[in-house]
């Protein structure tokens, strides 16, 4: 569609029909790019190669200026394999490498202190911009967001020293904020059918671990022993991302919560006298439930929409049922 190819009448009409051969919709197919075809692991193999020489003869003359080498490379080898060629994991991989080396480049010329950490992560950030405008790679914005986030910490940190004893709750702060982003860039194509999901895709990936990790934190789960109330609470609030998880109809909190659930209760069972088999039992219960939840996403997303709010029902992912 976004090609030309395809109008946009077209487009819906196809992939409505790719969705009724499924019996799902299209948009809970949450569809994103990552691999077009064998030949993008190709390049991508021939780049990191490339990349890694370019680092690696830079730093024998001054360590931050391989860095910089390698950022400059990969912008040129972006200009042409996602600008151009429009390749999925090429433009993924490159941008990760042109933001991750300019923050490299960055600390290695000013330190990792505090304030030397708020200039090179704000950099990160303006560089991340500058990919964006340019090529408008759907990553790039969780890249940016991801390196805003650290200025701000930096930031805080830089301000206040004790701040840095506040990793729980700063997570927990930035999680919420990127949540919301997320949920924002969500709500402009419900539909799922431009980039914006794309770049609501990532930056929900970005947001479920500085959600989840803080929380699980606080209960407790890997502190070497578990309690009933622990185990349900861990359930409990693994259900309770299983509905939000379906009312946006994302994934992406639920497989970050995953580990905390599966450690958590087989840590339970170890302890009640099953050793051998106390993963086994947890993962088969655990992979059960979610294979189900997998096979009846569209149905039960159905009914718990028709709960919520005709307001709230406009902002989330379109179901087909509930329109």
């Amino acid at each position: 569609m976004e090609a030309g190819v395809l109008t946009k009448e077209a487009a819906s009409a196809f992939r409505a029909h790719v969705a009724g051969l499924k019996s799902e919709t299209a948009v809970d197919e949450e569809h994103f790019r990552l691999v077009t075809g064998f030949n993008d692991i190709f390049v991508v193999i021939a780049c990191l190669l490339l990349l890694t020489s370019v680092a690696w003869i830079g730093s024998a003359l001054v360590p931050w200026l391989g860095a910089l080498a390698v950022s400059a490379t990969a912008w040129f080898l972006a200009e042409f394999f996602t600008r151009k060629r429009r390749m999925a994991l090429p433009a993924i991989v490159l941008l990760l490498v042109f933001v991750g080396s300019v923050l490299t480049s960055f600390v290695l010329l000013l330190g990792n202190s505090p304030q030397h950490l708020f200039f090179a992560t704000a950099v990160a950030a303006a560089a991340a911009w500058l990919h964006w405008l340019r090529f408008h790679v759907p990553i790039t914005v969780a890249a940016g967001v991801a390196a805003g986030a650290s200025c701000v910490v930096a930031l805080l940190i830089w301000a206040i020293p004790e701040a840095k004893n506040w990793t729980t709750a700063i997570s927990l702060a930035t999680g919420v904020v990127v949540f919301t982003l997320a949920i924002t860039w969500d709500g402009t194509d419900t539909a799922r059918e431009t980039r914006r999901s794309d770049v609501a895709f990532w930056l929900h990936l970005l947001a479920a671990p500085l959600l989840v990790h803080p929380v699980f934190t606080l209960l407790g789960v890997f502190e070497g022993q578990t309690t009933y109330g622990q185990a349900a609470a861990v359930v409990a609030l693994y259900v309770a991302i299983a509905l939000i998880s379906l009312c946006i109809d994302r994934r992406a909190l639920m497989v970050s919560a995953l580990i905390y659930v599966l450690y958590a209760l087989s840590t339970l069972l170890k302890q009640y006298g099953v050793i051998g088999l106390s993963f086994a039992i947890t993962a088969f219960v655990i992979g059960s439930a979610l294979l189900l939840l997998s096979a009846y996403w569209h149905s039960s997303r159905v009914h718990l929409l028709r709960l919520l709010p005709p307001t709230v029902q406009s902002r989330l992912a379109r179901t087909n049922e509930i329109l």
